[in-house]
């Protein structure tokens, strides 16, 4: 069966697509328990226009039964749609999650203005909304005309007044969201402004309380925290004028219904029976449209949650599935690339990083990156990871563009150390097999190669040691070799170094010459960007970056005594 244009539009719906026969499922459950419902309203016209007129015994249990056994079905029911929308939620879940992880990482590894963590946010809040009670009502509300015509057809008076506040609850609804709308999403706004500084400081808490800034960045954390009270109150206060509103029409409503019958039995137009049972019928036809008005909050946080997923879905699309090089291609890689082109460029400047760079390296030569700071030697390092957000121009490897290779693969094969090394929750030995399937040889190779093996092994639990336990122990220039041995893992064929000797000390500077000598050796190309003259010795050629152009490229000059 094709889906229809709306879910064939959008990723998400044609997530949702996929759910189709069990929403058929709850739809068949629901048509039981909506006609089911019906029972408490037949049972009471039968009690007051049958069992009170024939003063029958047998006739009372006989329907008592009957109902107890109705009542027993609908509540079958009515759990086994709930176990369905259930299960429906969890498994939308685990279609999506490592989807959104995907590109929740894609968004922030390109710098994209929406906040990444709230995409799990957003997920968990259309799955609780797709298992909650909104969901029922919607499947519910078909039957709000049935019951509609029902009270009609026992008397037109009921039928009406049902039908006006059918509308004005409708009207309530749509009101509800006008008004509460614009409130809710500036709460979020603000809760997320006001947790995200909170996040950042606390991770430098260090410094922060090493140089007396808790005061002051508290002073900045207090007034987001007050624009986020002041928000929250304000959206409050508007849902609680809403609820409010709506009890009052939901106590009117069953009083005047009460009422209006009762003139109709004093009219002879109308059995004491009916007089109850329309009550209770009015009610079942409402009551898909008071759960709506007193859910409309969740409702309208999953539709933004369902808009901002489908924004981020769009924006990075999911790059496994357009991968059509096999992993046959990523074993032969040689590791030689040429820039065409090249520009980078950063949001709120108005001049490019680097300027239409073109410039081609040999595959398994070293290039030590040299130049001023801000000539924009760690952008080129990570445009020659295609990491960099903001690239124009082309980045080829093995003359194919660097986007063509698939990622997943191709990490395998590339080594690299940023300026700010981080390392994450697991082992040492995870951390340097990068969370893949674990070689110890090649974790010992890569670790012995930056001269961290002893070191490890003096450790009691050696490799297998928490970077929790080890990181506290670690100074910045153990940390900075852990990151070296991470890139040197495998034995890439692509190595990308960004001051690779930051941190270090001779001995430590001592192993990363030997490192880079052995990559070289073993046919790997490397870039390092690097200040100290020292370690251009083992450098075949030498970039010199000015104000983003190339000013120099070749070997190194000799120096002059």
């Amino acid at each position: 069966m094709n889906a229809p244009d709306f879910f064939r539009r959008s990723e998400l719906g044609r997530a949702l697509w996929t759910f189709r026969r069990e929403c058929l499922w709850v739809g068949v459950f629901s048509l039981f328990t909506n006609l089911l419902v019906l029972t408490p309203t037949l049972y009471m016209l039968q009690v007051y226009d049958r069992v009170m007129a024939s003063q029958s015994g047998f006739t009372l249990v006989a329907l008592t039964l009957f109902t107890v056994l109705f009542f027993a079905v609908m509540g079958f029911a009515e759990w086994l749609r709930s176990q369905l929308l259930v299960r429906v939620g969890v498994k939308f879940d685990e279609f999506l999650n490592s989807r959104v992880f995907d590109a929740s990482f894609a968004a922030h590894l390109n710098q994209s203005s929406q906040n990444p963590v709230q995409s799990f946010s957003d997920l968990t809040s259309l799955r609780q909304f797709l298992t909650g009670q909104g969901v029922f009502a919607f499947f519910d509300l078909p039957w709000m005309p049935i019951y509609v015509a029902v009270l009609f057809l026992m008397h037109p008076t009921l039928g009406w007044l049902a039908l006006a506040f059918a509308l004005l609850q409708g009207a309530l609804a749509w009101w509800s969201n006008r008004l509460t709308a614009p409130g809710y999403e500036r709460q979020m706004q603000t809760q997320v402004a006001a947790d995200s500084y909170l996040t950042g400081k606390l991770r430098h808490a260090e410094t922060v309380h090493a140089m007396g800034m808790l005061p002051h960045l508290r002073s900045r954390w207090q007034a987001l925290h007050e624009a986020q009270l002041h928000a929250q109150g304000s959206a409050q206060e508007r849902a609680h004028r809403v609820q409010a509103l709506t009890k009052f029409m939901q106590y009117s409503q069953q009083s005047l219904v009460l009422a209006a019958g009762a003139v109709l039995v004093l009219r002879g137009e109308l059995s004491m029976g009916a007089m109850v049972a329309s009550n209770a019928l009015t009610s079942n036809a409402l009551r898909p449209i008071s759960t709506l008005v007193s859910i409309w909050k969740q409702f309208v946080d999953a539709r933004s949650a369902y808009g901002r997923l489908e924004t981020l879905l769009q924006a990075h699309p999911d790059e496994n599935a357009a991968d059509t090089h096999s992993a046959n291609n990523i074993s032969a890689l040689r590791g030689q690339l040429t820039l065409r082109d090249l520009t980078a460029t950063v949001a709120g400047r108005t001049q490019p990083i680097l300027h239409g760079l073109n410039v081609e390296f040999k595959a398994g030569e070293v290039v030590g990156i040299v130049g001023p700071s801000g000539a924009g030697k760690s952008t080129l390092a990570r445009c020659l990871l295609g990491i960099w957000p903001q690239a124009q121009g082309q980045v080829l490897l093995d003359g194919r563009p660097l986007s063509d290779w698939p990622r997943d693969q191709l990490g395998a094969q590339i080594g690299y150390l940023p300026q700010d090394v981080e390392l994450f929750d697991g082992t040492l030995a995870e951390n340097i097999s990068r969370f893949g399937e674990l070689d110890s040889a090649q974790v010992i190779a890569a670790a012995r190669a930056t001269g961290i093996h002893e070191m490890i092994l003096r450790f009691p639990k050696g490799y297998d040691t928490p970077m929790g336990e080890a990181g506290n122990l670690f100074s910045g220039g153990q940390k900075q070799r852990v990151g070296l041995a991470r890139a040197l893992y495998g034995a890439p064929k692509l190595v990308v170094l960004d001051e690779p000797n930051a941190h270090l000390d001779d001995a430590g500077l001592a192993a990363l010459l030997r490192a880079i000598a052995t990559l070289r050796d073993q046919g790997s190309t490397v870039f390092m960007v690097v200040h100290q003259r020292n370690l251009l010795s083992v450098a075949d050629r030498v970039l010199v970056l000015q104000a983003g152009r190339i000013a120099q490229f070749g070997p190194l000059a000799p120096t002059r005594n």
